[in-house]
């Protein structure tokens, strides 16, 4: 289910709370699936279950996931689970801009890049 670079400058929280969400977005799991509980999934790994209890809590601050007391976590309905996405993806787009501002990049530099990444891959341009 999720790879994890036990060697990489990546701290292990972070990369559960990014494989999750890559999994999610992918359609792999679905709103309703259960994921795997903290003690298992840190078992599984042998890492500490504060790592994933971090992650977890993250995923779920965010929108992601859902936890039900005595019953686990699982993937949020799909309302919560794009909300959280797109917010994600939005603040990313604040950050590199006020990132490309600083760097001195102008207004028109900037949406250029931003509409050359968002139809990166695509054959039709708007």
């Amino acid at each position: 289910m999720l790879t994890l670079n036990l060697t990489s400058r990546v701290p292990l929280y972070e990369q559960i709370y990014s494989g999750i969400v890559r999994l999610i977005s992918a359609g792999v799991l679905k709103p309703g699936d259960r994921i795997p509980t903290v003690r298992a999934l840190s078992a599984e790994y042998g890492i500490n279950p504060n790592t994933v209890a971090r992650a977890y809590k993250q995923l779920e601050a965010e929108g992601y996931i859902i936890s039900r007391v005595g019953r686990g976590s699982f993937v949020a309905d799909d309302g919560s689970a794009v909300r959280a996405l797109r917010e994600t993806a939005r603040k990313k787009l604040l950050d590199a801009a006020a990132e490309a501002k600083s760097a001195g990049l102008t207004q028109e530099e900037t949406i250029s890049t931003v509409k050359e990444a968002y139809y990166a891959g695509n054959k039709e341009r708007n």
